[in-house]
């Protein structure tokens, strides 16, 4: 690794260390310390893999052509496409020294902070999809359009070649996302997987310096993404990385309805009756997440140690999904 970061001019030939960074469940990530500067180190895993995932490649072009507008992002560095230096391809970035939060529920802040700290990821999710995606060379991104379609239909086929049993809920969330589609779709870049822990924030204030994981980044439509990041507000904390349940009153934190209403203004844009099938949709689209992440593991495959305890979450998510496309049905 070190001729290789010598030949970009990363390096002077000083020593590599390496270090795992947290997270990482689909793609490994790594720290390199190499002298006095930190760099990241984001790569395919090993193994077999599902065909259009672990793309690395696709995390690496969003992310460059981001640079410098109101979405931060980390500094690219380079991208190598030869499985012989490390196995698998893999992109360098710049380090961003920040915080990293992972709980919805922001413990130990007060109030005040914790709503800054919403505000700060309703501007950027919404400056997101307010980017024209051909001025920024990403025209060909994506197809427009048909984006939850093509999404169920892609997640439905990568559940159904896994090996691992799957809940009836995940079932029945394949059988009814299809016949209850959007009519009408605006087509934004989308991120894909926006939410607290995927966000880089500034040591001391309510600031995103980076947003990370652009791996399931595409053309597609943006209220769907939005809900995405929505789910937070219905999952309990007991269950994974939400908030449902809390008082968010008591918290500082905007309510459902609020945090939609400060988008809207933003944008224009309101999902009102659809939200339901957009929480429906992307509870089924993690819960297929982590069925893979439980393939990985029962195959050894897996890039992080709780990847057995993760992967068991997706069944209890597909059964959220599965409420909230009941309640979409009774309007």
């Amino acid at each position: 690794m070190q001729p290789y970061l010598h030949g970009l001019g990363l390096s002077n030939g000083e020593p590599v260390a390496v270090s795992v960074l947290a997270g990482g469940q689909s793609n490994p990530t790594y720290k390199l310390q190499v002298g006095g500067r930190q760099m990241v180190l984001r790569k395919q895993p090993a193994g077999s893999l599902v065909a259009g995932a672990h793309a690395i490649d696709r995390e690496h072009q969003v992310m460059q052509a981001l640079a410098g507008t109101a979405v931060p992002v980390p500094r690219m560095l380079a991208y190598c496409d030869d499985a012989g230096l490390l196995g698998t391809p893999f992109y360098l970035m710049d380090f961003l020294d920040g915080r990293v939060l992972v709980d919805p529920a922001l413990p130990g802040m007060q109030p005040a902070e914790r709503g800054a700290l919403y505000g700060e990821m309703n501007r950027v999710i919404a400056a997101l999809h307010q980017l024209d995606p051909a001025a920024l060379g990403l025209g060909s991104y994506g197809r427009p359009g048909g984006y939850v379609a093509r999404q169920t239909r892609r997640w439905s086929q990568q559940t159904q070649q896994l090996r691992v049993p799957v809940d009836p809920a995940m079932q029945q969330l394949m059988d009814w996302l299809p016949l209850h589609l959007p009519q009408a779709e605006e087509t934004t870049l989308v991120h894909g997987d926006y939410r607290l822990d995927n966000l880089v924030w500034h040591r001391s204030e309510p600031q995103i310096i980076g947003v990370l994981d652009w791996e399931l980044s595409t053309l597609g439509d943006p209220l769907a993404d939005l809900a995405y990041h929505g789910m937070a507000w219905r999952v309990p904390p007991a269950l994974w990385r939400g908030m449902g349940g809390c008082d968010l009153a008591a918290l500082g934190i905007p309510d459902e309805r609020q945090y939609l209403a400060l988008y809207a203004e933003r944008t224009g844009r309101d999902p009102g009756p659809l939200w339901e099938y957009y929480l429906a949709f992307n509870l089924f689209r993690m819960a297929a997440i982590l069925y893979g992440i439980a393939q990985r593991a029962a195959d050894g495959t897996a890039a992080a140690a709780d990847a057995v305890a993760t992967g068991a979450k997706a069944g209890p998510l597909a059964a959220l999904g599965w409420q909230c496309a009941q309640a979409f049905e009774r309007g």
